[in-house]
């Protein structure tokens, strides 16, 4: 969890005026399963929660982790309507996500009970044209600053003791800090 993902959870929240964002943390994110290591999910969670802490209308959400097995969005927008009948949920993803919709597990339940919302920067916006990859969606559109952020990136900084400073949260960098996460010798 990085501050490009609170910039982006922010700045849709602000612009299409939601009462509250859900951070919603995966417990078992299928699409990476097997290509590289997975930080356990209460670990993951626990960022999240450190980064969101006092940020106005946005949470944390363990209810993937709650669920327990492989995390699908289909499953879960099932469970937030059960819990909220009736609220138009907004699914907000990056463009890069976007663009892989199509590989997702019963993308069409998805599709047709959700708003997509669609962060773009600066140089990796993606239309909602005809042959998108998202025709047939209800998309909101949400321009957010460029941040050259990765995830990958951040833990190889973790790994070889550089800062992430101003990166991060402090309150998430201490969690990485507390519990070990990321560094070469855990």
């Amino acid at each position: 969890m990085h501050v490009g993902h609170l910039v982006a959870a922010v700045n849709a929240r602000h612009e299409l005026t939601l009462d509250r964002v859900l951070l919603v943390v995966a417990n078992e994110p299928w699409q990476k399963a097997g290509s590289r290591p997975v930080t356990p999910a209460a670990d993951r969670l626990a960022l999240v929660e450190a980064a969101v802490g006092g940020v106005e209308g946005l949470e944390s959400s363990a209810i993937e982790i709650e669920r327990g097995g492989p995390s699908y969005t289909a499953d879960t927008v099932a469970e937030l309507e059960a819990r909220w009948p009736g609220a138009e949920l907004n699914l907000i993803v990056g463009a890069d996500a976007a663009a892989g919709l199509g590989s997702w597990e019963r993308i069409d339940e998805v599709r047709t009970r959700v708003v997509l919302v669609v962060v773009n920067r600066p140089g990796t916006a993606i239309s909602a044209g005809p042959g998108s990859p998202l025709e047939g969606w209800d998309v909101r559109m949400v321009e957010v600053p460029a941040l050259e952020i990765s995830s990958t990136d951040l833990r190889d900084r973790v790994a070889t003791g550089r800062p992430l400073d101003f990166l991060v949260p402090m309150p998430a960098i201490h969690v990485i800090r507390e519990r070990g996460l990321y560094s070469v010798a855990r």
